[in-house]
Order: C-alpha cells, then sequence, then structure tokens
C-alpha cells in the first residue's frame, strides 16, 4: 500500500492534512503555517484558502467548484492550480488522501 508521499492528486481525491501535520495561525509572525514534526512550511494565503477546505469530505473538484463561483474564475484554470498544488505537497508528505471509513 503506498504511504502519504505516493498519493496522486485527482479531480475525485478527497485531500487532508496527515494527523502529524496541523494548518494554524501563528499570532506571532501574523501568518499561517504548516506545523509538522521538525518541519514548518507557510504556505502562501491562496493555498490557507485551499488547505481549510481540504477537510477529507470535499473532493478537489468540490473545491474548485466553490473556489471558482467564489471568484468568478474558469473552473477548469481553478482546478488545474488546486491540483497541482495539493500534488506539490503531497509530494512533500504535507498532504494525504482521506480513507474510506470501514464498519
Amino acid at each position: 500500500m503506498a504511504g502519504p508521499r505516493h498519493i496522486s492528486v485527482s479531480e475525485a481525491s478527497r485531500p487532508v492534512l496527515p494527523r502529524h501535520a496541523k494548518l494554524k495561525y501563528d499570532e506571532t509572525r501574523k501568518v499561517w503555517v504548516i506545523l509538522a514534526p521538525e518541519r514548518v512550511l507557510a504556505p502562501d494565503e491562496i493555498a490557507v484558502e485551499v488547505l481549510q477546505l481540504c477537510n477529507g469530505e470535499r473532493s478537489v473538484g468540490d473545491v474548485s467548484d466553490q473556489l471558482a463561483a467564489k471568484y468568478a474564475a474558469p473552473r477548469e484554470a481553478i482546478l488545474t492550480d488546486v491540483i497541482a498544488m495539493l500534488q506539490d505537497l503531497a509530494d512533500k508528505g504535507f498532504l494525504t488522501e482521506a480513507r474510506e471509513k470501514t464498519s
């Protein structure tokens, strides 16, 4: 089974931060950061907005739909940018795919 660094982000993906990573606002520096063991990443404001929508329930397509409606921008352009950004974060270990719950 592939680990979180080997996910391939697509429109159907349901991305979420892994358990070891947290998106937090750093009051001291006045910036958003992703905190992970021994690593800190300061995403730009657009990335923060996308990450706040990545809750493991919404698909990348759903996130793109919301952003396209909010910014009155072409959905396909947003989808392409969102997939590229999320894939970069996944490759760095800051993002994983939500797992289906088993009963």
